[in-house]
């Protein structure tokens, strides 16, 4: 029996942070949600997903509107853990957005 991945929010915030992007860049984090539940993490790579550092991860999104990412961390149990969404303005990943998201990493078991 093939295990399947479940990807969840944190929290109601982290939820509202990707309900506010445009329609166009969650339409994209649905497409990787099911590429990560259909053929499993370890299978989606680049351009979809790449490592920020230590247990972070972040989802690649890019739309008319712009960039955003949706940083995650996985749990036991193949579960995806979202911990912050954003709008992208800078070429990296603000080091502000990868304090927050470790912060609220440390609430996951």
């Amino acid at each position: 029996m093939k295990m399947t991945w479940t990807v969840e929010f944190l929290n109601d915030e982290v939820r509202e942070e990707l309900d506010g992007l445009p329609r166009d860049i969650r339409a994209r984090f649905e497409r990787i949600v099911r590429l990560i539940q259909e053929l499993g993490l370890n299978q989606v790579r680049e351009p979809y997903i790449k490592h920020l550092e230590g247990r972070l991860w972040e989802m690649r999104m890019k739309g008319r509107d712009g960039i955003a990412r949706a940083i995650y961390v996985t749990a036991h149990e193949r579960r995806v853990v979202i911990v912050r969404a954003f709008r992208k303005k800078t070429q990296k990943t603000p080091r502000r957005e990868i304090k927050l998201a470790l912060k609220r990493a440390e609430e996951i078991k």
